[in-house]
Order: structure tokens, then C-alpha cells, then sequence
């Protein structure tokens, strides 16, 4: 029998709903693609920076909240957004809700807050899945779709990966933490936390002082309120379908990168898109975990390749993996992969560069094609058959040095 958690209160969106979009990017700019991303060269300045270009074209705290308004309103009801929780700043954290499917994928978007391209993707696939299309209809049948956009809302108002919490702040909160040394994740120079290394497979786990200041090969604490959200937002939905049977987390990576093939062989080919399942090396480390599934994680990720492999046309092609000696258990993927959901991550090449602005249309669609193919897959039940072992045939992602 099926639990279902009591809900809690609502505070439903009431701002109004037939604004427009703001900025630079409307709806319809996100779903089309752009031109074919050309590499950048050799001497590019492609490091984990942001640089100074503006940022526009990406979504703000409050775009979003009007393009989830929009989107229930479109749907007539079939999207149920709710507000799951607050930011360190008190900015609203949402989720999105579609289908009714006994399988349940949970997207989390902009947990580093200069990653934008995924918030933007997510929710071009929520409105497609919330839509009266025959399609849509057999997703929402297979399939429930919860999304959190854009978690890390104050890293991205600040353009940085750090959300926007001092350890005082911490400290307030807990206690107990008085006189206990900075955890590792925390930056005090721009006063934040990268809140993904903050996340513990113990849904139960509360902070003390003898963990910290941790390391990032040891589980994170919840210290912050945007993970915390996350937990809170995960144990209801392992209470109402007893596993969470996919989570996926939207990243960017900052560096370029080229396809490299299993036997060293450069492609030369510019990686626009890296995914992983791979984010602990011994599992076992870290208790008892029964449900851990790596080839469930291993068959999601070759669904996201063959469906850019699919499109046959550049840059989807150009899909690798992300290095599978990370070893990053405080992740949101690491503890949920060790409880039983099998997880993917995609690192889009451009985060709040010249160039992840520049490609936005290109970028954002190639993550949407990725996430639908996943959905896809569970819905008309292909991703069941998919050998795992294919999983290491996709080319590893390769530096190229620069000057």
C-alpha cells in the first residue's frame, strides 16, 4: 500500500500570471535551438570563472516564479506548484509537480548559482509534459516529474557558485557547532557554502561538532536550507512511492573540453555536454545501503546519450563523461545514489561565460533533449533493456591545455 504523506499548507503563486517573461530570453527562445556551437580555440579563456559578460539572458529568481505561474495556469491545473521551502535570503524555493506515474524522477536545477542552463531546460520540459498532447498524456501516465528550479536562488542573484550563508549564520542555527572548525565547503571570503557537498544518504542526520571540518571524500551535514529543502522535498516523495527511482542534478562546467574515446584516442571533437553515474568510490564506506543500484544509474545515462545521438545533428553528438574517479558522497547525488535512486548528472560546457550566454538556445536544448530522453525511456519501458555496460563506451571527457 502506497503512503501518502499529509501535504503541506499551500501558499499558492498569486502574482499576476499574464506578465511576460523579463529579460533577454522568452519561452519560445528557449526551445528553439540556435546555430551549432563552434569550439572555441586553443588560447580561450575557459576556466571555472564568470568573467564580466552580463547575464541577461539567463532567469532570475523572480522570471522563474512567473514562468512556473505561467505554466500551471497553461495547464489548467495537470503542473501543481508549491513552495517547498526558503533560501538563506528568504527567497521561495518551488517545486513542480507533473504526472501520476508510479515511476518518480526528481529534477534538481542551479544548485551551484552560476549554472543556469538547466533551470531553463527544466522547465521547457515541464510545460511539454504538461501539455494536451498525446505524448505528454503517456508521460504523465508512466511517469511523476517533481522539479526544484533553480535551488541555490541567492548564489544565482550573486552570480557565483557559493549560496549566501555565513558560518555565524550556521552557528545561530546550531548551537551545538560553537567552537567547532568552518566545514570545508564553506568559502569566507564571498560568505557561502557550496551547498552540494552539504547532503547526507542519513535522512535522519543532524550536525555535530566532531564532523567537521570534513573532508570532501566524507558525507556533508545539512547545514544549509537549501539542502534541507531537498531532503525534506526526497523523504516525502520516499514516503509516498517508497523509492525515489531517478534523481538528476543540472550542472555547468566551467573548463573546454574534447571527446576522448576508452583507448586514449582524442575525437577532436569540443564537448559541449558531460553526464556521470559515478560519484563514490566504495559505496560500503558508508553503511549498509541495499537499495545502491549503479547499473540503474549506469542504463539512465546511456539513455541521455543515445537520445542526443539520436538528434544527428552537432553539437548533441559531442556527449562524454565526466571524471568517474569523483569520489563526492556529500553530494545530492552521491547520498541519494546510496539510498536506491539510480542518478545521472549533466555538466553543460558554459556556465555564466560569454559563451554559456552566447549559446543559450543551443545549450538549454541540448539538456531538455537529455532530460526527455530519460522520460522516454521510462515511459515506454526501453530503459529497462538498455545493457549497462554501455556505459563505458561513452568517450571520457579530456582537458585541453591552454596557453
Amino acid at each position: 500500500m502506497t503512503l501518502t504523506p499529509p501535504r503541506r499548507t499551500r501558499r499558492r503563486l498569486t502574482a499576476l500570471l499574464a506578465l511576460p517573461v523579463a529579460g533577454a530570453v522568452g519561452a519560445a527562445a528557449l526551445v528553439a535551438p540556435s546555430t551549432a556551437i563552434a569550439a572555441p580555440p586553443l588560447n580561450a579563456n575557459c576556466d571555472s570563472s564568470t568573467g564580466d559578460p552580463a547575464i541577461s539572458g539567463f532567469l532570475t529568481h523572480e522570471e522563474v516564479e512567473r514562468r512556473l505561474q505561467q505554466i500551471e495556469r497553461t495547464s489548467n491545473g495537470t503542473v501543481d506548484v508549491d513552495i517547498a521551502g526558503f533560501t538563506n535570503k528568504k527567497r521561495e524555493l518551488w517545486t513542480a509537480r507533473v504526472g501520476e506515474g508510479d515511476k518518480v524522477v526528481l529534477i534538481q536545477t542551479q544548485i551551484h548559482g552560476n549554472e543556469p542552463h538547466g533551470t531553463m531546460a527544466s522547465l521547457n520540459l515541464l510545460q511539454t509534459m504538461g501539455g494536451s498532447s498525446v505524448r505528454a498524456q503517456k508521460m504523465r501516465k508512466a511517469v511523476t516529474v517533481v522539479m526544484i528550479p533553480q535551488l541555490n536562488a541567492d548564489g544565482a542573484a550573486l552570480d557565483r557558485r557559493q549560496n549566501d550563508q555565513t558560518w555565524a549564520e550556521v552557528v545561530k542555527e546550531f548551537p551545538a557547532l560553537a567552537g567547532a572548525p568552518e566545514s570545508w565547503n564553506y568559502r569566507s571570503s564571498v560568505g557561502g557554502f557550496d551547498t552540494n557537498r552539504d547532503f547526507n544518504p542519513d535522512l535522519d542526520y543532524t550536525p555535530k561538532p566532531a564532523d567537521f571540518p570534513g573532508t570532501s571524500a566524507g558525507t556533508g551535514w545539512y547545514v544549509t536550507p537549501e539542502a534541507r529543502t531537498v531532503r525534506e522535498v526526497y523523504r516525502g516523495l520516499e514516503k509516498e512511492f517508497g523509492t525515489v527511482d531517478v534523481f538528476v542534478d543540472l550542472h555547468n562546467q566551467g573548463p573546454c573540453y574534447t571527446g576522448q574515446a576508452p583507448d586514449g584516442a582524442g575525437t577532436g571533437d569540443y564537448s559541449t555536454l558531460s553526464i556521470s553515474g559515478r560519484f563514490i568510490d566504495d559505496p560500503t564506506a558508508f553503511g549498509d545501503w541495499p537499495k545502491f543500484d549503479y547499473d540503474a544509474s549506469r542504463r539512465l545515462n546511456v539513455a541521455v546519450f543515445d537520445a542526443l545521438q539520436q538528434r544527428g545533428e552537432s553539437p548533441y553528438g559531442t556527449v562524454t563523461l565526466y571524471p568517474q574517479n569523483t569520489n563526492l558522497p556529500g553530494t545530492a547525488l552521491g547520498s541519494f545514489a546510496l539510498r536506491g535512486s539510480a542518478t545521472v548528472l549533466f555538466e553543460t560546457t558554459g556556465q555564466t561565460q560569454s559563451a554559456g550566454q552566447r549559446e543559450i538556445g543551443q545549450l538549454v536544448k541540448q539538456v531538455e533533449v537529455g532530460l526527455t530522453g530519460i522520460i522516454d525511456g521510462l515511459t515506454d519501458g526501453t530503459m529497462a533493456k538498455i545493457d549497462p555496460n554501455r556505459y563505458e563506451s561513452i568517450p571520457e571527457r579530456q582537458f585541453i591545455p591552454r596557453d
